[in-house]
Parts: C-alpha cells; sequence; structure tokens
C-alpha cells in the first residue's frame, strides 16, 4: 500500500475543501495538528461576526449579504483560550498516530490494523501499553503467539502516550493542502537550524 494509508483515517467534510480556515488557539498554536484544525468559511465567518476570533489572514475571495461583504478568513486565532485535553483517548486514530502510521514489526506503512502484543486467547488486555499498529501480513504470521515464539520483535514498546507527544506526531504529517497564509502559523514553535 502507499503512504497516504493515513488519510483514510481523517474524515474531510465536504465544506473544508473550499477555503478552510486555520484554527488557532489563543496562544496561536494550532488547536490540534492532525488532524490539522480547520474550520469552513462558513463557520469562520460566523465565528468572526460574533466577535469569537480575530481574523489573522484572508483568502482573496469575498462572501456578500445585502448590506456586508467580507474577504473569507484563511486564518483566525480564537479570542478564549482552550485549554488542551491532558488524558490521550485510547482510540484507533490515535493509537495508529503513536506508531507513525507503521507497522511495529515490520516498519510497513500501509494496510494498517492492530495487534495484541500478549494476545488476548494468553490474558492480554486492550491498552496502550499492549496493543501496537501492524500491518496484515505481521499480524497473520504472529497470530496468537507470543513474540519469542512467533520470532518477532517490536521496533518500539508500547507506551501510553502524552497529550503533547501525539500533538508533536501529528505535526510530522502535514495534509494534503496548506494554503500559504498558513505556513508561519503551523511551524513557528520549531526550533531554527543553524548552520
Amino acid at each position: 500500500m502507499d503512504g497516504d494509508f493515513r488519510h483514510e483515517f481523517v474524515r474531510e467534510p465536504g465544506s473544508l475543501r473550499h477555503n478552510p480556515a486555520l484554527v488557532l488557539n489563543a496562544d496561536y498554536r494550532p488547536l490540534s495538528y492532525y488532524p490539522l484544525s480547520l474550520w469552513s468559511w462558513q463557520e469562520a465567518v460566523k465565528a468572526a461576526f460574533l466577535d469569537r476570533v480575530t481574523i489573522l489572514a484572508e483568502y482573496e475571495d469575498v462572501v456578500r449579504s445585502p448590506t456586508t461583504e467580507i474577504r473569507i478568513p484563511s486564518v483566525v486565532v480564537l479570542k478564549d483560550y482552550v485549554k488542551p485535553q491532558k488524558r490521550v483517548a485510547f482510540t484507533r486514530f490515535n493509537l495508529f498516530l503513536r506508531d507513525e502510521f507503521c507497522c511495529q514489526y515490520c516498519g510497513a506503512k500501509g494496510d494498517l490494523t492492530f495487534d495484541h502484543v500478549i494476545p488476548r486467547a494468553r490474558g492480554g488486555i486492550t491498552s496502550w501499553e499492549n496493543v501496537v499498529a501492524a500491518c496484515s501480513r505481521c499480524n497473520l504470521q504472529k497470530g496468537s503467539k507470543s513474540l519469542r515464539q512467533s520470532g518477532m520483535g517490536l521496533r518500539k514498546p508500547p507506551r501510553q502516550p502524552e497529550a503533547e507527544q501525539l500533538r508533536n506526531l501529528g505535526r510530522k504529517f502535514p495534509p494534503n493542502h496548506l494554503h500559504e497564509s498558513w505556513i508561519d502559523f503551523l511551524y513557528w514553535d520549531a526550533e531554527l537550524q543553524q548552520e
């Protein structure tokens, strides 16, 4: 499979296909990197009209009402800070993000499923510490055997990620579309390379 397997997990509503707005928290960081915090242009215009956001950048396109004309926002910042969640939900998407969308046995990037390191048939539980991303081939090869019995090894031990760790991992997977007005806001806190 190709490297775009990860895109199957982010459902992009049709409203985000045309002039989406990058949404920044009050600290000027995206609410999330993966999936990238985006609003439809309609949501961004409504939030600006209700004075919930400040518009930082705009598209050339405009929308009109009988009394108003406004350029469509491309970057908005919330006026009120939204505290990031500390607890990371144990979901299929977050598990694949933790494992960087690759099989923890062979490193393949496509056709992913998940595998219990200690098989459920042998008392293994479904938890961050016992479940890893695995390609179908490796999952079938391992089956209900232990790592030693299967002769397989893990690329890294499974651990429960912290919310900040997942946010940082999300930065490694830019979306298919990045508008030029977003770039300065997506990577402003990245460490600069020294020469």
